[in-house]
């Protein structure tokens, strides 16, 4: 078996051991970029050589393949491989950057758990290598300006959100000098230009509403309980706007078309998550997507210069109409 070959079957044995109902063919075929006749053999391969190796079949007669505990122990063995760490170090310097005081402390402990499994030289030789891919390549953030939040606050709020625990907040920005106090149930944060909290308040109307949370000045984690809408979903309310502002009145169709020469660039983004994207004929492309949000959209388009054109809605149009320069030296 060559070297590569070797390295897959440990990869395939790491994941039919991780993931609690085994791994498919199709699993297979994507993590690895093979056909189904390779996925086969594969699986053919991690039967031989894992004597303990299981499988079941679902009830849309799809097969899986599932290693017990004792692979995961062999897979600790192993090691973590420089890549994987440096990917983790890569992860929490992001999160310090962004603020997610959660998120670091959770990838710091991750990161220390499985250092700790390892014997102390492979330890200590994938920190040294993984140090090395981080000279080399650099650390990931989020280069440009960003709202300062308090961490405090950001922990507060995601406690709230882990229970999930009634949220007592105070924002700032109303009619009452330093802040009204708000109890609030709270559903999820949306990550953007700005920070939203996605809640409802207490004893009011039942809608969701977004609270800033550069606005929020206080908040304090209460120790009731509430019952979410078992019916929201974070994801498909996000998509209701182009970035964290939403503005039921814009929902709309927006219509976006790129110049030929914009074409090859725009094709490169995902501009929202449901979009319809065309090609015309004269190299143009068009995008389509149903959302609101027109200030955060006419910003973005800003960056296209003359490059881009707005269809629909009329509003938004009328936003970018005038400001489109032609003198842009690159394209976003």
């Amino acid at each position: 078996m060559s070297f590569t070959k070797a390295f897959d079957l440990l990869r395939l044995a790491e994941m039919a051991t991780a993931r609690y109902s085994g791994v498919g063919l199709a699993d297979i075929e994507e993590e690895f970029g093979v056909d189904r006749r390779t996925a086969q053999r594969m699986t053919k391969m991690l039967e031989e050589v894992f004597s303990n190796c299981t499988t079941r079949t679902d009830d849309e007669r799809r097969k899986y393949w599932k290693l017990d505990s004792n692979a995961a122990r062999l897979m600790l063995a192993q090691g973590i491989r420089d890549s994987e760490l440096a990917a983790i170090e890569i992860s929490i310097r992001r999160a310090e950057r962004d603020g997610a005081t959660n998120e670091v402390r959770a990838l710091r402990s991750l990161r220390d758990r499985l250092l700790a499994n390892m014997a102390r030289p492979h330890a200590r030789r994938a920190e040294s290598d993984a140090e090395a891919v981080l000279e080399a390549y650099g650390f990931a953030s989020r280069p440009g300006p960003r709202v300062r939040t308090e961490a405090m606050i950001l922990d507060t709020v995601a406690a709230a959100l882990k229970g999930p625990h009634l949220l007592t907040i105070v924002y700032a920005g109303g009619s009452k000098p330093g802040g009204a106090e708000r109890v609030v149930e709270p559903y999820g944060m949306l990550l953007g230009t700005r920070r939203y909290l996605v809640a409802k308040v207490t004893g009011g109307n039942g809608r969701l509403q977004h609270f800033r949370l550069d606005r929020i000045t206080g908040a304090r984690l209460e120790a009731s309980s509430f019952a979410r809408d078992p019916d929201f979903n974070l994801e498909a309310h996000a998509a209701r706007a182009f970035g964290s502002y939403h503005a039921e009145e814009e929902y709309a169709e927006t219509v976006w078309r790129f110049s030929p020469k914009a074409a090859p660039v725009a094709r490169e983004f995902i501009f929202h998550p449901l979009q319809q994207v065309t090609e015309d004929a004269d190299g143009s492309l068009t995008v389509r997507f149903a959302a609101s949000g027109h200030l955060e959209m006419a910003w973005h388009l800003y960056l296209w210069g003359d490059a881009v054109e707005v269809l629909a809605p009329d509003r938004l149009r009328r936003m970018v109409q005038g400001f489109q320069r032609s003198d842009f030296p690159a394209l976003p």
